[in-house]
């Protein structure tokens, strides 16, 4: 889901000042990252530190934790509720996956791989809503990195075979309906690349969700008959066209995305067996013989990748460390690396869920270099190399985060 964040990301600088700020920035994070040994946590287990005896102010620290939890999220715990107030008055907004009430201000700030400080209910797994598309990029990462994606830029159509949807019957003479996500004219122009930038301008419906029902233009006439963009050339954040990606990655995989998840990033990070990736109620199909079903990409209609805080964290762990973990490259550095430039339509966004501070508009007070995995709510992992810093906070008011940031780097300032 979007959030104001992404909305406030504009295009004042053009695409190659950008370029140069990116090149920049992933110098310096390399620098950074490389020079300074760094604590991973083991399984099961995390070390927590005092701010003071890793250098860093405590009552820095402490005022921080009380703005966050001061500046928790007014939007209802109960998130139907939520849902039926904003998305769901969309055409085609009811809800089709799995949607738990939410907890409240939750978070953790780990500096230098150690917790110095949390605050509430950090075993919770919530909804963690647009976040989950880092997970689903990081997927079709593992894909390039395991040979079944060839290039980003090559289209998606030629990977994608028609999809059999599954139905539970009894008439065994229905004829199976099959899903050709990438056969019209413009789709068959798709990359990768498009997809994973939300710049594809994909289109049909999926799961019973036409792409121009989410977030519809305000005017009625463009819903269905509008010119296609070309693909690449505009960026629109939509949930149909991600599940469409998370689709087509099912299919590449020929298994359920949350197994290839656990298997390649979540057991080797330690993280928990609580975690759950899940998808829409309607959105099974058939691959091998086998029914799986296809996970969504964020919470907008339901589902999405329900965790906890300490889950969310190992991940951003993962992601200042450029995909290695305790010496083992589990995502390829060139991925994060590609996952952290800028979309030339977009420049404040890499790919799903990436968001960049290239130009200091979407947390005014951090560095160039930091980023964050985002979703509603708001749901943030706040990656900063430059500060050793990853930062997981939930259920904040998304207005109050650059506020948080700018008190959490205080602390630093203090040492």
């Amino acid at each position: 889901m979007i959030t104001s964040f992404t909305k406030s990301i504009g295009n004042a600088l053009c695409p190659t000042l950008f370029l140069v700020l990116f090149a920049n920035t992933i110098a310096a994070q390399g620098k950074v990252i490389s020079g300074t040994p760094q604590y991973f946590p083991p399984a099961g287990s995390w070390e927590t530190r005092s701010p003071a005896s890793l250098g860093l102010g405590s009552a820095a620290i402490d005022s921080a934790v009380t703005y966050a939890i001061l500046n928790e999220s007014k939007s209802p715990r109960i998130l139907r509720n939520d849902q039926a107030a904003t998305f769901g008055k969309e055409p085609f907004g009811d809800i089709i996956g799995p949607m738990p009430d939410r907890g409240g201000a939750t978070g953790i700030i780990i500096y230098k791989g150690y917790i110095v400080k949390s605050w509430g209910d950090l075993l919770r797994c919530d909804i963690t809503h647009s976040v989950t598309k880092s997970f689903l990029s990081t997927v079709v990462g593992l894909a390039v990195d395991n040979g079944l994606i060839r290039n980003v830029k090559d289209t998606v159509a030629p990977y994608v075979p028609p999809i059999e949807m599954y139905r539970a019957r009894t008439d065994t003479s229905a004829v199976p309906e099959l899903l050709n996500l990438y056969s019209t004219i413009h789709n068959k122009t798709i990359t990768w690349n498009d997809m994973l930038r939300q710049t594809s301008d994909w289109e049909g419906s999926l799961w019973g969700k036409p792409e121009w029902a989410d977030r519809p233009d305000s005017s009625r006439a463009d819903w269905k008959n509008r010119p296609r963009n070309k693909s690449g050339s505009v960026w629109e954040y939509n949930d149909v066209r991600v599940n469409a990606l998370a689709l087509a990655a099912t299919s590449l995989w020929r298994r359920p995305l949350p197994q290839v998840l656990k298997e390649k990033i979540m057991d080797p990070i330690g993280a928990s067996s609580t975690w759950r990736w899940t998808g829409y109620h309607n959105a099974w199909i058939v691959v091998d013989g086998q029914a799986i079903q296809s996970v969504s990409g964020g919470g907008h209609w339901g589902g999405g990748m329900i965790i906890n805080a300490f889950d969310m964290a190992r991940f951003g762990l993962l992601t200042m460390h450029k995909g290695k973990w305790k010496g083992k490259q589990l995502i390829s550095g060139d991925w994060i690396k590609q996952a952290l430039s800028p979309t030339p339509a977009r420049p404040g966004y890499g790919y799903m869920n990436w968001h960049l501070n290239l130009d200091k508009k979407l947390i005014p007070s951090a560095p160039a270099t930091a980023f964050m995995h985002l979703g509603n709510g708001a749901n943030i992992i706040y990656v900063d190399p430059e500060n050793e810093i990853v930062m997981v906070v939930r259920w904040i008011d998304n207005r109050k985060f650059d506020g948080l940031v700018k008190e959490l780097l205080k602390a630093v300032k203090a040492k």
